[in-house]
């Protein structure tokens, strides 16, 4: 089965909302079989919602909207629907029921626009929202079936979960759709694809592979389907333990992974402790570190060195090496790793220092230019890496290659 998703309201279109709904919605999707045939954004007019509806009923079998249901004048889906299906908007008990004990529940006074929204276009179904006061509607028509949700995305996504979903089950039988991401860091995408480029060519037809880079890290997407679970699962796993063989030095996860949840697992696991001095990621290691939860556990801390006296002074490094050298260098760097160990009193370190632009950089050494080092009380790995001329993407790179050296020292 296809679908596609229409998402309404101006805020899509100037940017002042992300449109995280529609992602959310073809992840569900996909996971029940139903393969999503585009996503499309429009502004909330009358016009543009007709043919947005023509041209969405023409290539897929089920279409799904979201926006425009809420109680003020600029919620106009719910009226344009009504006239899209030649139908008129009927009061609903149900609805009006449910509403009122929502504003029961949080000791709001329920208004005539409120009730309102117990309305809904008599030739669909309702659909149940117990977060919020519109309800969803479910029409079906010449065979294609429409679904209108809130684009509240709390209120959408208990309506998708608990009514859509199972109906849409119930309603279509389709194929399965397994996904399977690979995770790698260490080369860019360019160059892992000339790396993998023969296993790519073996891959049989009824297995898609996408590339997905974004700053450090390069996933590798897998996509099969089929009736037989099990055995799309058995096809799928052959063919990545056969690029685990070619590249499982730059593999470190699968899936929803992330290298600061793995790298809080194995410390945990291996009971040893982290600290982190920081130059040019300015707290961003730290971040990522803190924002798994038990991550108290194993991390103790950091020292943000942004300027040179606090590198000499907090972390001990030299001030000579920062004049002969440069603060970005692998000396300088080397030294915070080391204080870093000292003043926390850990059993691993990661230290970076680098330029992450846009101004700053020099003939000799160019914006980009990052030194990072990851310490243990017996080893101490460094690289220099130049990662372009991008400020936030340098940092994001800086971080996650950080992290990934310290997976593999440990």
């Amino acid at each position: 089965m296809n679908a596609e998703i229409i998402s309404i309201g101006d805020e899509l279109l100037i940017g002042q909302v992300i449109n995280t709904n529609a992602s959310w919605i073809a992840q569900q999707l996909n996971l029940t079989g139903v393969q999503v045939y585009q996503i499309t954004a429009i502004s909330d007019n009358n016009e543009h919602i007709r043919d947005a509806l023509d041209a969405a009923r023409a290539k897929s079998d089920i279409i799904l909207i979201t926006g425009g249901l809420g109680p003020t004048k600029d919620d106009i889906t719910k009226q344009c629907l009504c006239d899209y299906f030649n139908t008129c908007l009927k009061f609903n008990q149900e609805a009006y029921d449910q509403i009122k004990e929502l504003f029961h529940i949080r000791g709001l006074k329920l208004t005539d626009r409120n009730k309102k929204q117990a309305e809904i276009p008599e030739a669909s179904i309702p659909i149940k929202n117990v977060n919020g006061t519109a309800p969803g509607m479910w029409f079906e028509d010449k065979g294609k079936v429409f679904i209108s949700m809130p684009g509240v995305p709390f209120e959408m996504k208990s309506m998708m979960t608990d009514h859509i979903l199972p109906k849409l089950r119930d309603r279509f039988s389709s194929e399965i759709i397994i996904h399977k991401t690979v995770l790698t860091q260490g080369v860019g995408e360019s160059w892992l694809a000339e790396m993998i480029s023969d296993w790519e060519n073996d891959l049989p037809d009824n297995i898609k592979l996408a590339y997905l880079p974004q700053p450090g890290i390069v996933r590798l997407r897998l996509t099969t389907n089929g009736n037989d679970k099990k055995e799309l699962k058995i096809i799928l796993e052959k063919h990545i333990s056969q690029l685990n063989e070619i590249i499982s030095d730059l593999i470190f996860g699968y899936d929803d992974d992330t290298l600061e949840e793995l790298v809080g697992k194995i410390l945990r696991t291996k009971d040893k402790t982290l600290s982190t001095a920081e130059s040019c990621t300015g707290g961003y290691i730290s971040h990522l570190i803190t924002s798994i939860p038990g991550s108290s556990d194993y991390y103790r801390g950091s020292v943000i060195a942004y300027s040179n006296e606090i590198k000499e002074r907090e972390l001990g490094v030299k001030k000579q090496s920062m004049i002969d050298h440069g603060v970005v260098s692998e000396e300088v760097v080397v030294q915070m790793a080391q204080g870093a160990l000292g003043k926390f009193n850990t059993d691993y370190s990661i230290a970076t220092s680098g330029i992450a632009g846009p101004g700053g950089g020099t003939d000799e050494k160019t914006v980009g230019t990052t030194w990072i080092a990851v310490a243990a009380r017996d080893k101490i790995i460094t690289k220099k890496y130049l990662f372009g001329e991008n400020r936030e993407r340098n940092i994001r790179k800086t971080a996650v290659t950080g992290l990934n050296m310290l997976r593999k020292l440990i």
